[in-house]
């Protein structure tokens, strides 16, 4: 089924505005378990936790075997929490949780990745959150 942008965007902000004005979590919280199947409530559940992780500084690959998420799903959650003005930092900031500014990994040397790191990465772009 292709995705139609307009409907995502024009539901998916009305959505946000009313869980902005909300201001009662348990409301939110059983309209979330109502929207979502708990196929899908696990997966979002699963998606912050992993971002939790990530902030926490714990490796990928411990989250992917913890978890039970890919490998791609684990990076793009990585990259879209480094991003300047990053969603996910500000709603974990939110939600009380602090967040460390990291540099850049910098080396003189890099290390060589083994052939099934590299494996891991093939098909990520597409992969994304979902």
């Amino acid at each position: 089924m292709a995705i139609d942008q307009t409907i995502v965007a024009e539901n998916l902000a009305e959505m946000s505005r009313a869980l902005a004005s909300a201001q009662d979590a348990e409301l939110i919280e059983g309209f979330l378990f109502s929207l979502f199947t708990p196929s899908e409530a696990d997966e979002i559940a699963k998606r912050w936790a992993l971002v939790k992780d990530l902030a926490e500084g714990t490796p990928q690959r411990e989250i992917a075997k913890e978890l039970g998420l890919s490998l791609c799903k684990i990076t793009r959650g990585s990259r879209e929490l480094k991003k300047e003005g990053s969603p996910f930092k500000r709603m974990l900031e939110i939600a009380g949780y602090e967040v460390p500014e990291r540099p850049p990994r910098r080396s003189a040397h890099p290390r060589p990745r083994p052939a099934e790191e590299d494996e891991d990465a093939e098909g990520c772009e597409d992969e994304g959150l979902d």
